[in-house]
């Protein structure tokens, strides 16, 4: 009987136990190898501590599951950790009551928090005004250039020299497909790579009002003559068979890990999956720019995403969102992060903890997307931050198709993009004036 009577305790205590502890609710969009970090990351941290767990939900890409937390919050039961990709920002920095300051969140739980300890490009992006932090940021990237050594060196091209100018990847691409290739160039997230970033790193606007960063007012300016010339190029290589379109988002990053594909421009962030599954020898190099555009190269934008922090939560979950990231942004969880993922270590002391590794030395390339962003920025270089942006990136998608499908030319297209995403543009604007 006493046995019985101690076991019941026993049970009871574990069970007591077991109630304390607050689970902390995350909802995400990463897949295959970077899935396998979030879920990696939550583990650890849930195995250092027992006051606090958090779950990690996957909940489709980053437009829905964006689409569902908006409609989880007007039910009053959002997640307390939402993963946003860049091109929502300003939609979630509009939604006022909806979201807690990262800020905030931190320096209500007694933690140390210094914006100025993170990338000021990264950091800057999801500060307000005010100084400021809004969100936290994550799995910050930018966009670089892979190139399959192996497919080089058969079509007889210098594999440890990947091209550097749009000129060059031409010239690459036409003796990839006299060697027999059949899909020399591929673009992934074409809108962000060839729209977003090219203007960036071409020191030309993608946007007025410093690319919506200055305010609402902001409208779209990729019709320019530089534009034109880009998507052209591009136009003409999808002719000769030297671009193959392959889809929208990362869907193309596939072809280019299965080795279909010589050469990709895409996130920083694909590296983790090149890593673990590319069957071949691969190379990272910087975004491919034109010689004579003056002030080319500048700087990459921002991508990735940032993790915002849901209102309407209890006090002790605040507390555990804090304590989750503050544990993340520890320079030893980040460094280890951007080696794993190829992601931007979000904070210098990542980044000095990384290089005193020796990982860049080991791994050539791999500080390309650091060495992309810390460039000095120019207004037309420090980000893009427009409202409804999730739609002017649907848009961007459908009418490059119309351009590669041979459907409407590149000055249609691009004056298509402008109309259209404008009118997304003024209706963000009337919906969020103060």
């Amino acid at each position: 009987m006493k046995l019985k009577f101690v076991a019941l305790a026993l049970a009871s205590a574990l069970s007591v136990n077991a109630q304390a502890q607050t689970e902390i609710q995350w909802w995400h969009s990463m897949t295959a190898v970077n899935g396998e970090w979030v879920n990696d990351l939550a583990k650890e941290f849930n195995g250092k501590q027992k006051e606090y767990k958090i779950v990690p939900t996957f909940k489709g890409s980053y437009d829905e599951s964006m689409t569902a937390a908006i409609a989880a919050f007007r039910a009053g039961n959002a997640p307390n950790i939402l993963q946003v990709f860049e091109v929502g920002t300003a939609t979630m920095m509009a939604s006022k009551g909806a979201i807690v300051p990262v800020g905030k969140v931190m320096k209500d739980a007694g933690y140390k928090f210094d914006p100025k300890a993170y990338v000021s490009a990264v950091a800057g992006y999801y500060t307000a005004p005010s100084g400021e932090m809004l969100s936290f940021p994550f799995n910050s990237s930018t966009t670089i250039f892979y190139i399959n050594k192996d497919a080089f060196k058969a079509a007889g091209l210098d594999a440890s020299k990947p091209p550097a100018t749009w000129p060059e990847v031409t010239l690459a691409a036409a003796k990839l497909k006299a060697s027999g290739h059949k899909c020399p160039l591929t673009i992934a997230w074409q809108g962000w790579t060839q729209l977003e970033s090219f203007s960036a790193w071409h020191n030309v606007e993608f946007a007025t009002k410093s690319n919506g960063l200055a305010g609402l007012d902001a409208r779209l300016k990729v019709d320019s003559p530089l534009h034109e010339r880009h998507i052209e190029n591009l136009a003409n290589m999808a002719k000769q068979g030297l671009f193959v379109y392959k889809g929208r988002a990362n869907v193309p990053e596939a072809s280019f890990v299965s080795g279909e594909c010589a050469m990709i421009t895409t996130s920083a962030g694909f590296y983790g999956n090149v890593a673990k599954n590319a069957k071949f020898g691969y190379s990272l190099a910087t975004l491919p720019y034109y010689p004579d555009v003056e002030g080319a190269p500048q700087n990459t934008v921002i991508g990735g995403a940032s993790l915002w922090v849901m209102s309407g939560k209890k006090s002790a979950e605040y507390k555990g969102v804090a304590a989750f990231f503050d544990f993340i942004s520890s320079p030893e969880v980040q460094s280890a992060s951007h080696k794993r993922t190829g992601y931007l270590p979000i904070t210098t002391a990542a980044y000095q903890l990384t290089e005193k590794s020796g990982f860049y030395k080991e791994k050539p390339g791999t500080d390309i997307a650091v060495q992309q962003m810390i460039r000095k920025v120019t207004d037309k270089s420090r980000g893009i931050r427009l409202g409804n942006y999730v739609q002017i990136r649907q848009v961007e998608d459908e009418e490059l198709e119309q351009v590669w499908s041979g459907k409407k030319t590149p000055k249609e297209a691009l004056q298509a993009i402008v109309k259209r995403g404008n009118e997304h543009l003024e209706r963000f604007q009337k919906a969020n004036k103060s």
